[in-house]
């Protein structure tokens, strides 16, 4: 197999070509039919040895073959929408934009068991979902739709061996065979750590069926955060999930196609397109010229941006991104003020405000970075409810007090009190981003407290006011991330 396939996941710029399927997949299952009275039947109705052992084959033989019926399943629909599929390239931008189709959805949305309008389907009966004696492995390996994926595994024979464990379950991302036939071909074949770190970042250690998956906002994946801390194993590298009209996406582009085939150390679930490793947050930035070209302005003139792009300075982080918008509602006189050349230390405090080095937050999971402010979290798992947590910044002894509300899948992300965060979760190697509609202003000082930024009219004395304690000629109060914090 030419597996030259995966040169375009090194460059991050690649895209990827995704089909948008018009009806979602439901869950794969079988009837669950009623026990019967063995009691009273046993003597008149005992089996003969022939009749056992077609019994068993059967039994194995419809286990062996859930995730291939999982996608026909699939593909039956997938024919009959064939001619309404529309090409789409992935790129950065599916980020912001099924983040707001999310919102969308929410909102359009009914009660859980409202009626159907006209030409919609109804609700699929309930059912249990259907098992397998065959481990994810074996599933993979034997079905028809998962060629591809079976072949790169079974020349990595650590991965083979972890996913025949029943040490713990898994759950595996599959993409299918046309996933591979997305990406352009090129002559030169990728490295094995290549295609090993690809592959184990459709890996989970922890089990997800589909109804987890809805309610979480993140996955943790068996690839290393190699750049997210002092200890990679300890803060693995996160998949984002989202739902819009066209159903559940991973990365905001890879579309489910099938969920929840159950094997007997995990579950699969079938995906349209690759998981592609994230890029690092500084390049998700200059990807998206129309959101955030005056952020990355920003960031180069006060050479924040080869800070933060240089992974031995930090070791994760959080950038909390004012988008285009944001600066514009600051005015024009404050824009033309910081980005002048007087302007630009003011500048680099102000931006400074907005990074968190060495410490991680998810809108579900929290890397710390070893910081002894928070307790110590399940797995990083932000708990349900409410969480409070206050972040440093670069700029010195300045914090973001940050509250997180979770209930299900609805989250709620306020920097003091005052800014939420409009686009959570843009997952990036070095950390994550998170898309703001405000710029964040650092609080004033009046006497012996601080008085906290609430969205008023700022003029350009009031800005300086709050950011003259740190600007100095030599710009020595703004902080360059640094690993060693930790």
């Amino acid at each position: 197999m030419k597996l030259s396939v995966f040169l375009p996941l090194v460059a991050t710029t690649a895209t990827a070509i995704v089909l948008v399927e018009d009806e979602v997949m439901q869950q794969i299952a079988i009837e669950d039919h009623s026990k019967q009275n063995l009691f009273h039947q046993i003597e008149a109705n005992l089996p003969t040895k022939d009749q056992i052992k077609h019994t068993v084959e059967d039994v194995l033989q419809i286990s062996k073959n859930a995730l291939d019926d999982a996608f026909d399943w699939a593909s039956n629909g997938f024919s009959a929408a064939e001619d309404y599929f529309v090409e789409e390239y992935f790129d950065a931008k599916n980020w912001l934009a099924c983040s707001m189709e999310e919102l969308d959805h929410q909102d359009h949305d009914g009660p859980p068991h409202h009626k159907p309008g006209r030409d919609r389907p109804r609700h699929p009966p309930h059912h249990k979902p259907r098992t397998s004696n065959y481990t994810v492995y074996e599933l993979i390996n034997s079905s028809k739709y998962t060629t591809k994926l079976a072949e790169l595994i079974n020349d990595d024979a650590d991965l083979v061996k972890l996913l025949n464990s029943t040490e713990t379950n898994f759950t595996v991302f599959a993409p299918t065979d046309k996933a591979f036939a997305k990406i352009p071909d090129h002559d030169k074949e990728p490295s094995k750590e290549l295609i090993k770190k690809v592959l184990s970042y459709h890996v989970s250690a922890e089990f997800y069926p589909a109804g987890r998956i809805l309610v979480s906002r993140t996955v943790p994946t068996l690839l290393e955060g190699k750049y997210l801390s002092a200890d990679p194993k300890d803060t693995p590298q996160r998949i984002s999930t989202s739902i819009g009209f066209r159903g559940l996406a991973l990365n905001f582009y890879s579309r489910v196609v099938a969920v929840d085939i159950f094997g007997s150390n995990g579950v699969i679930h079938g995906i349209d397109s690759l998981l592609l490793p994230p890029p690092s947050a500084t390049r998700i930035i200059t990807l998206l010229p129309s959101e955030f070209s005056t952020l990355e302005l920003g960031l180069r003139k006060t050479d924040l941006f080869d800070a933060l792009n240089s992974t031995t300075n930090h070791l994760g982080g959080t950038l909390f991104a004012p988008s285009n918008w944001a600066f514009t509602k600051l005015g024009p006189k404050i824009n033309a003020f910081l980005f002048s050349e007087y302007g630009r230390k003011y500048l680099a405090a102000l931006l400074s405000y907005h990074v968190v080095p060495n410490q991680t937050l998810y809108s579900d999971a929290f890397y710390s970075g070893g910081s002894s402010d928070v307790d110590n979290l399940d797995r990083h798992r932000i708990p349900k409810g409410q969480f409070h947590v206050d972040l440093p910044t670069l700029l010195e002894d300045r914090y973001l007090s940050i509250d997180v509300g979770r209930f299900g899948r609805l989250i709620d992300v306020r920097i003091n009190g005052f800014a939420h965060v409009a686009v959570p979760d843009g997952v990036a190697k070095d950390g994550v981003i998170h898309g703001l509609t405000n710029v964040l202003i650092p609080p004033k000082k009046i006497g012996s407290s601080y008085e906290q930024y609430q969205g008023e009219e700022l003029s350009v004395e009031d800005l300086k006011e709050r950011l003259d304690q740190f600007v100095n000629d030599a710009g020595e109060s703004i902080q360059e991330p640094n690993r060693h914090d930790l």
